[in-house]
């Protein structure tokens, strides 16, 4: 391990991975805006298409850019290699594609951002890859009876979008590998600095790069992070993709060739590569610099959430709010174990009143941002009834407790007292309610606006 890739994660946000070697030797990450680079004579370009390039030949295949920015996500997930991405949506695909094929099955959570799950029962569907969900997402006996002898992965969110129903990380690590699956977690929410799945049993993760990652709502990208523990080739015959010999890699397998970082190598040669979801040069600079502060603003907006979740529980106008930071949450206990320094930022709360209350508050914010993206340092609020689950039946939305009343808000680095203030004028315009008699939630959120 080099040097900078040791210490605290702070640290490492700002020094693992290094920047690609430049003549005028740059601190900050330079930017490669090269479609392609020039080979010194007709061996080296002969090289650069073989099994061991050891350089650049196009940026679809690699760029010094992205590969500062990757080695970086890998060292702050704990994992032995990434893959950057042209968006979330972009990485979900390709770690998923890198390990089904037709006739495979996929198994999830129950609560899943709903691109993700519209992507695995329509798309994979048509080709040829089913979808199912456990009932009991907390019961490892209900994860170990909906896999199938065909079940080629699990896939679940780390923090689950929109409502903080906690996923129990080792619970279906030990379910999966006890049937020789692999576990991918999507982590978006959480992001490596308040949890990292790998040291959970998690053996793929992925990210949407646009949220936490970059930051500031400038830019798309995605990646993927092997964590490099999954024995591939414990049973070939499931993953004979990884297993088999290639001519293109001197007759060895995935597996021999990439050792741990199997999955990553033919991720990035032959899905990534093929399929061409390339992030730009500029794209993987603006995440490299939204990462250099990632511990300072999601410590900040996890603090604001955890104030704004407890200020909520006090008001009368709210049924119900969905923070594992809460006391009274029923994931308290999973937040404790894996969520210890901090719950995250993106959370959700139920207004009595139904659409109409939710319509009445989204429209008198003033702070807030209407709009979709997540992660911001801005604090950005939506209705997923009429907009990300609007392709949802009323009973799935029923059954994934997605009521009409329901507000998902991303709490940014805003001063908390002035998104509570905007919030609580926006109650303002809602029909009266009588007052709560409930006392301690609003005295800790006036001690968390106080400070």
């Amino acid at each position: 391990m080099h040097e900078r890739d040791r210490g605290g994660f702070s640290t490492r946000q700002l020094h693992a991975g290094g920047a690609p070697d430049a003549p005028l030797q740059p601190r900050p990450l330079p930017i490669y805006a090269s479609a392609g680079f020039v080979f010194t004579d007709f061996d080296e370009a002969e090289r650069r298409f073989g099994p061991d390039p050891g350089g650049y030949s196009y940026s679809r295949v690699g760029n010094p850019t992205i590969d500062a920015v990757e080695r970086r996500l890998a060292a702050l997930e704990g994992g032995v290699d990434a893959l950057l991405l042209g968006s979330g949506q972009a990485a979900v695909g390709v770690a998923l594609l890198s390990l089904l094929e037709a006739g495979d099955h996929l198994l999830t959570a129950p609560s899943l951002y709903e691109g993700s799950r519209s992507l695995f029962t329509e798309n994979f569907g048509r080709l040829g890859i089913t979808t199912s969900e456990v009932a009991d997402p907390l019961d490892a006996d209900a994860w170990a009876r909906a896999i199938r002898p065909e079940t080629r992965a699990i896939f679940v969110e780390s923090i689950p979008n929109p409502r903080n129903d906690l996923t129990d990380l080792r619970l279906v690590a030990d379910v999966a590998h006890a049937h020789g699956v692999p576990l991918v977690v999507d982590n978006t929410f959480a992001t490596p600095y308040l949890l990292r799945p790998i040291e959970h049993g998690a053996d793929i993760v992925v990210h949407s790069a646009s949220k936490f990652l970059a930051g500031h709502g400038t830019v798309l990208g995605g990646v993927v992070v092997d964590g490099g523990t999954f024995d591939w080739a414990a049973r070939p015959d499931r993953y004979r993709h990884l297993t088999s010999p290639l001519a293109a890699l001197g007759g060895l397998s995935h597996v021999e060739a990439g050792g741990r970082a199997a999955l990553a190598a033919y991720a990035r040669a032959s899905i990534a590569l093929r399929l061409g979801p390339t992030p730009s040069p500029f794209n993987a600079f603006l995440i490299a610099q939204g990462i250099e502060t990632l511990s300072l603003r999601v410590q900040r907006q996890s603090e604001n959430a955890l104030a704004l979740a407890t200020w909520l529980a006090g008001r009368t106008e709210v049924a119900s709010v969905d923070y594992s930071g809460l006391s009274d949450s029923p994931f308290r206990g999973l937040a404790d174990r894996y969520l210890p320094d901090g719950q995250g930022s993106v959370f959700s709360f139920t207004l009595h009143g139904g659409r109409d209350a939710a319509r009445t508050v989204i429209d008198h914010v003033g702070l807030f941002t209407r709009m979709t993206n997540l992660g911001d340092v801005r604090s950005l609020i939506l209705h997923p009834a009429s907009t990300t689950h609007a392709q949802r039946s009323a009973e799935q939305l029923a059954a994934s407790g997605i009521g009409q009343g329901l507000v998902r808000i991303s709490v940014g680095i805003e001063d908390v007292a002035d998104l509570i203030a905007d919030l609580a004028s926006a109650f303002d315009a809602l029909p009266a309610r009588e007052p709560s008699t409930s006392t301690g939630a609003s005295v800790t959120a006036d001690v968390a606006v106080a400070a």
